[in-house]
């Protein structure tokens, strides 16, 4: 049995994903800090296709002794799709932004995704048909007033995201690595973004899609060759696009 694994996946994006690829008939390894959120998600992919396997694995990857025992309680599935989807914003002027959110934001968005690429890469890169899938943002190309550090940790995902499948390329390996940056979407984002009980998108952001519509985006660039997914900021297209970043091969001697 191989086996779709989703962080981050009690709200959002990484929930509307794994409904998504349940409906692709995907067993799924489903990651978040909530275990009723995520009971409820297991209990939703029943309804989709009762003969998926679901596991369940609660855990905060903002603390990084937290990521490392959670790759390895992995070890005995087949891992073929890896999607790192956990992290989150803040809106904040740089000198005055919440220090002690700031530095788990760094943990989450970048050391945790660092570490479970490089493990799933490690493990998994010359299996034929895997894939990693790495979420960014619009904000991981174009730097946003008042986010500046949040899309500094993004784009950190999608320099890294980019590299390594261009590093893969270039060694043949199977596994292909990808990056999706979705602009504003409907999710919990804005509201911890902000630090807020409650936030509505409608009538307070000019243009955003809902989750299940990432989702959709989501498969779309699962089902591609293009490493990039990437929402147009202007006109809300998704567009799939070869790597952005420029990169330079090493002359080895």
């Amino acid at each position: 049995m191989k086996y779709t694994v989703i962080t981050g996946a009690s709200s959002g994006i990484g929930y509307e994903t794994a409904l998504a690829f349940a409906a692709r008939g995907k067993n799924l390894i489903l990651a978040a800090r909530r275990t009723e959120e995520l009971e409820k998600l297991k209990s939703k992919v029943a309804d989709i296709n009762v003969n998926l396997d679901v596991v369940i694995r609660t855990v905060d990857l903002s603390v990084t002794a937290n990521v490392y025992e959670f790759y390895e309680s992995l070890q005995d599935y087949q891992i073929e799709t890896w999607i790192n989807n956990a992290g989150f914003g803040n809106f904040a002027s740089v000198g005055e932004q919440n220090l002690n959110k700031i530095e788990k934001m760094l943990h989450l968005n970048i050391e945790s995704l660092t570490i479970l690429s490089s493990l799933y890469v490690r493990d998994y890169a010359n299996i034929e048909g895997t894939q990693l899938i790495n979420i960014s943002s619009g904000g991981g190309y174009v730097i946003v007033a008042d986010a500046v550090t949040y899309c500094a940790t993004k784009f950190y995902v999608s320099a890294f995201t980019e590299g390594l499948a261009r590093e893969l390329k270039e060694k043949g390996a199977a596994m292909q690595a990808k990056v999706l940056a979705p602009a504003a979407t409907e999710t919990e984002f804005a509201k911890r973004s902000l630090d807020a009980d409650e936030f509505t998108y409608k009538g307070a952001v000019p243009k955003f899609h809902t989750a299940k519509e990432m989702a959709g985006f989501m498969l779309d660039l699962y089902d591609s060759e293009k490493v990039l997914g990437i929402v147009d900021g202007e006109t809300y297209e998704f567009e799939l696009r070869d790597p952005i970043y420029p990169y330079v091969t090493r002359t080895r001697k």
